[in-house]
């Protein structure tokens, strides 16, 4: 993806920022460090704004050099989405965002020991880690009837951990606050100096249920700087499996949402498709999470004439039978009264949040990269794309029910109009310190991978902002005013990730 680039010295990133989102019209949509002294001797904050304007894409290269502090000022006064972004800097990286409101940890916790930055490039990954011993100080709500209940970091079930401090009074929620990144894997750091291609099964396994729209982000990275054209018959495949991702994970995440509410029968309705869409994975990839399938280049396998049919017949029952599942849903009033206005993310809180995916769609901001950014040959597709206002538990299920229509008909329309011919390219060496990002749309919304080179084809930087990272600040908004049964039912809705944070 190309992007209008502006360097700028570290102090007047604040001011740049500010011209950049041009009152809003451009969102933040990810902002990471990178130590380029060994490069160019200094450290550089990079900020990216995206919008519907020309350039679609706006990218802030602020330098901070090694005689000078390593402070830049914070954006966090004045756009949300800044926040994260800014305490990851400076627990990775040493770099102080002066001005900002929390600065507690996050992704390092309290035992990292001060002073240690692992994504510097002067850290050596197998170096002995002492003990930190810190605090995490939690703020607390104050008032008589006001009583805390912690939950985690280790859940009943299989999912990963993330400890959730409620404040309340009764059963009504007053605050919510959470602490998440216990298990990260360091992903970005294990890749750096690795061949470009070595790289693409650890990008594949960020995320199990996203591993397409992760490879397909990081291949289209690559394939901007080795400027490769991508065959048009890989570029269809590269939606087929991206479509037939999106499906499973809608299907699924709908059956599950019931579970939130007790309803049995639309639990194993879902459970029941989605099993029958990941055999078809497998059936067509050999793995049920399609790993394998997008390269770089364009695709390791096309499709024959017989696969093509197993996945026309596959769609039409299933379509039949997600058709009725709906109407379970819709026709139920039990049901209903527990998802209308329930965990309600306003649309300015998910504008200022930078929130993206369903999340955003079902709080009426009009956003989907696949339309607004076009890759792979999306463009020759027709397909809407569901806006609902009321921001609720109901509006963000409705958008996954009317995305999944909309992914069968995609797949439809890649079968019947595949062109013919090769399916995958060779690479043109890159160019050792090239940069470039893409953005792709996840079935929880747009991941966005951004790439350094290093020398002899091997990566220098590697940074993932995964669809999960800009939604998960939003569960704490949606949260209070609702219910403690009720989060579960709202946790679910927003169906976010711990490991696309754990990267």
């Amino acid at each position: 993806m190309t992007s209008a680039l502006q360097v700028i010295p570290a102090a007047t990133l604040r001011a740049a920022a500010t011209v950049a989102s041009h009152n809003g019209q451009y969102r933040l949509t990810a902002m990471f460090a990178n130590d380029e002294r060994p490069v160019h001797g200094y450290f550089a904050v990079y900020a990216i704004f995206t919008g519907k304007g020309e350039p679609a894409c706006k990218t802030i290269k602020a330098i901070i050099k090694q005689d000078e502090p390593l402070e830049f000022p914070s954006l966090t006064p004045l756009m949300a989405a800044a926040a994260w972004y800014e305490r990851e800097i400076h627990d990775l990286f040493g770099l102080v965002p002066f001005g900002h409101p929390d600065l507690r940890p996050l992704v390092l916790h309290e035992n990292w020991p001060h002073g240690l930055y692992p994504l510097r490039k002067d850290f050596r990954p197998d170096m002995p880690v002492p003990e930190g011993g810190g605090q995490y100080p939690v703020p607390s709500v104050q008032g008589e009837g006001v009583f805390e209940v912690p939950v985690g970091p280790i859940h009943a079930g299989i999912i990963e951990p993330g400890h959730f401090r409620f404040s309340q009074a009764g059963e009504n929620i007053i605050n919510l606050e959470a602490k998440l990144f216990f298990t990260h894997r360091g992903i970005e750091k294990a890749v750096e100096g690795l061949p470009l291609p070595m790289a693409l099964y650890r990008t594949e396994r960020i995320c199990g249920v996203c591993s397409v729209s992760n490879t397909l982000s990081y291949a289209h990275a690559v394939e901007t700087m080795a400027g490769a054209e991508v065959p048009a018959r890989g570029q269809y495949l590269r939606v087929l499996a991206a479509e037939l991702e999106r499906l499973y994970n809608h299907v699924g995440d709908i059956g599950n949402l019931c579970a939130g509410v007790g309803f049995a029968a639309g639990v194993s309705h879902g459970s029941r498709l989605k099993e029958q869409l990941m055999r078809l994975n497998e059936r067509l990839t050999g793995n049920r999470f399609l790993r394998g399938w997008v390269t770089l280049g364009g695709v390791h396998m096309d499709i024959t004439r017989d696969m093509a049919q197993d996945i026309q017949q596959t769609l039409t029952g299933v379509t039949r039978d997600f058709a009725e599942l709906l109407g379970l849903l819709r026709n139920n009033d039990a049901f209903l009264d527990r998802i209308n206005t329930t965990g309600i993310l306003p649309y300015q809180a998910a504008v200022d949040l930078g929130v993206v995916g369903v999340a955003a769609r079902a709080s009426g901001i009009d956003s989907d990269v696949r339309r607004d950014f076009p890759y792979a040959a999306y463009r020759d597709f027709s397909f809407s794309v569901p806006v609902y206002t009321s921001g609720d538990v109901a509006a963000r299920l409705w958008v996954r029910a009317d995305e999944a229509v909309e992914s069968a008909k995609i797949v439809g329309q890649v079968l019947d109009s595949l062109p013919s011919g090769n399916f995958k390219t060779a690479l043109p060496p890159v160019k050792p310190y090239s940069t470039a990002f893409s953005l792709t749309e996840s079935p929880r919304g747009s991941n966005l991978h951004w790439l350094m080179a290093g020398e002899k084809g091997t990566i220098y930087r590697y940074f993932v902002r995964s669809a999960s990272y800009p939604n998960w600040p939003a569960l704490t908004v949606a949260a209070p005013g609702n219910i403690i049964p009720d989060f579960p039912l709202i946790n679910k809705s927003f169906e976010l990730c711990y490991a696309c944070l754990d990267r």
